[in-house]
């Protein structure tokens, strides 16, 4: 079985792939896209973090988080996260829905990859490569011809900030987070 590294770093900023079981299209459904925003919401809630940057793509999400300063448990948050999802999706969605044996016994739904992709970010210039490699996936997915176009996207409110200028599409001009830089 393989061994996962997972950095614990209380009070960390990290970067997350959360992938749906076999790249199914979940969230090309506008309903399943608010449940997950509801959802996310209402873990954050109870289990704080701040959200930097979120993007969800049909079959899987980025996001960069921030935990308070004295947490590190961000598996209790995905895990929370996806743990309420699967209840209210599956209460709407049953007939579509066949779970395997192992599924089963680990009472698991087809809706999440078990795993996921976690990378703490080290410095200022890593979390600019992130936040802006999470809003350019809708256009490097061709989802969009601009990212301005993804509605399930982090990116508005950066504009809104004045961080992005609303044309953004990678190679620009951008200030983010107070520090300003050409690509």
């Amino acid at each position: 079985m393989p061994e996962y590294r997972r950095s614990w770093i209380p009070g960390g900023t990290y970067f997350f792939t959360i992938v749906t079981f076999n790249r199914e299209h979940l969230f090309s459904d506008k309903t399943a896209c608010r449940l997950l925003i509801d959802t996310w919401k209402d873990v954050q809630s109870r289990h704080p973090f701040t959200n930097i940057a979120a993007c969800i793509l049909p079959d899987h999400i980025h996001a960069i988080w921030t935990l308070p300063e004295d947490d590190d448990s961000y598996p209790i948050r995905w895990k929370e996260i996806k743990r309420l999802f699967t209840k209210e999706y599956t209460r709407n969605h049953q007939d579509g829905i066949v779970r395997t044996r192992s599924q089963q016994l680990q009472g698991e739904a087809t809706i999440w990859h078990r795993r996921y992709w976690e990378h703490t970010i080290r410095d200022q210039d890593d979390l600019n490569a992130h936040i802006d490699y999470v809003h350019i996936n809708p256009l490097k997915h061709g989802l969009v011809s601009m990212v301005k176009d993804w509605p399930w996207s982090s990116f508005h409110r950066y504009v809104k900030m004045g961080i992005y200028p609303e044309d953004w599409g990678g190679k620009a001009e951008i200030k983010l987070m107070g520090v300003s830089r050409g690509e």
